[in-house]
């Protein structure tokens, strides 16, 4: 059975990103199966640190895209939303230019919480950071959990 409570509509995930940072850094949802969700980012001067490389913090705005993304569509929207509670990501190797995707796997999908497996990977498939997103499950009303 489908992770999902809300089957994934590549088109309207993409439509959501307008206005949004994910715009800015033309993060695009690529595809989805039964337990994962998958985007890419582009790597270019949007998203480069001073040396040329990617920059950390813009991978972790992907790995934070997609986790989040996927927690939405787990979720009733009609009575809770999701917001990140705590993300970290480990660099394992520089990337200069293509595209960065990110598959988001679902670790822990609770009542309250769900935890999500992200792996960063270049275009020829070489892993490039691995990441950990903890998601809230809100009750709509209700405040966010204060960081």
């Amino acid at each position: 059975m489908a992770l999902w409570r809300t089957v994934p509509n590549l088109e309207q995930l993409n439509a959501s990103q307008k206005n949004t940072i994910g715009e800015l850094l033309d993060i695009r949802f690529e595809a989805f199966d039964d337990d994962s969700l998958t985007a890419s980012m582009v790597i270019d001067h949007r998203t480069h640190q001073p040396y040329g490389l990617l920059h950390g913090g813009a991978s972790v705005v992907l790995a934070e895209s997609v986790g989040s993304m996927a927690s939405y569509l787990c979720i009733d929207a009609s009575k809770f939303y999701c917001v990140g509670l705590e993300v970290n990501a480990n660099h394992l190797r520089g990337l200069r230019s293509g595209r960065v995707t990110a598959v988001a796997k679902a670790i822990h999908i609770g009542r309250t919480t769900h935890v999500w497996d992200i792996r960063l990977s270049s275009d020829e498939g070489k892993a490039s950071c691995v990441s950990r997103l903890t998601m809230a499950v809100v009750p709509l009303g209700q405040a966010a959990p204060a960081n």
